[in-house]
């Protein structure tokens, strides 16, 4: 009986492991050239020093109007270990998934929030957030081409963009979202938000048509969320979900 039992509990583990590698999120950063650790999940947040909020789970959202949309699953702050990344507006950050990272079918979107006032005290759903980059289908058809997730993953699962050079001042978070659609009309959202402290001279800030709150901005009728790319041989073209990106000009 033991050796049944202790069979069992092997499979279930090894089974957890694989379920847990089949997925996952922004690990690391680098924001200005300084490395920064994200949050841990599966752990307990007690003792934990992120400039990431909490997020306790690899696995996807499916929902786009999950409340969980803003920041992932639980999204709360880390209280008085609760960081700040500081960065002058026009930095490159450069965000690291685990590696390597499983999909690569699907876009990939950077997004902020200005906080007005301390992050650690905001509600992420209650932010109005900015796309600041996205790449979708970069060359080919849907079934077969290119897409921004596989870039990344060329990339040894890593992603690099740029503040806007003219961004006000400010404590902000940046949002990193991948949206995998390797599997038909099931879209599955990976997004973690770090805090930031924006410096510089900029005084440039987005303007309404550029704003979206999470969840809100997307929903399950929109034609890049629900689509079955293996119908869409020949199909040069992809509807990255959310608004148009804001350069800052």
């Amino acid at each position: 009986m033991f050796k049944i039992s202790a069979a069992f509990a092997t499979l279930a583990a090894l089974t957890q492991v694989s379920l847990v590698t089949a997925h996952g999120g922004v690990l690391s950063y680098n924001i200005a050239g300084t490395t920064y650790n994200g949050f841990v999940p599966y752990n307990t947040p007690v003792g934990q020093s992120s400039i990431q909020r909490e997020w306790d789970t690899y696995d996807p959202i499916q929902d786009p109007t999950d409340s969980y949309m803003s920041c992932n699953t639980n999204g709360a702050n880390l209280g008085s270990d609760q960081l700040y990344a500081t960065a002058a507006s026009g930095s490159t950050v450069i965000a690291y998934w685990n590696n390597p990272w499983p999909h690569t079918i699907g876009p990939i979107m950077v997004y902020m929030a200005n906080c007005n006032g301390d992050c650690t005290d905001a509600t992420t759903s209650d932010l109005e957030w900015f796309k600041i980059e996205e790449a979708g289908l970069i060359s080919g058809d849907q079934p077969t081409g290119v897409w921004g997730m596989g870039e990344m993953v060329n990339d040894n699962s890593s992603w690099t963009t740029s503040i806007p050079s003219s961004l006000a001042a400010g404590d902000y978070f940046i949002r990193h979202e991948l949206l995998a659609i390797h599997q038909s009309n099931v879209p599955q959202f990976y997004m973690e938000c770090a805090q930031l402290k924006i410096t510089g001279s900029g005084t440039a800030s987005p303007s309404s048509e550029y704003l979206v709150k999470f969840p809100g901005a997307y929903s399950m009728s929109d034609p890049g969320v629900d689509i079955n790319i293996y119908g869409n041989s020949g199909v040069t073209n992809y509807t990255i979900p959310g608004p148009a990106v804001w350069t800052g000009n």
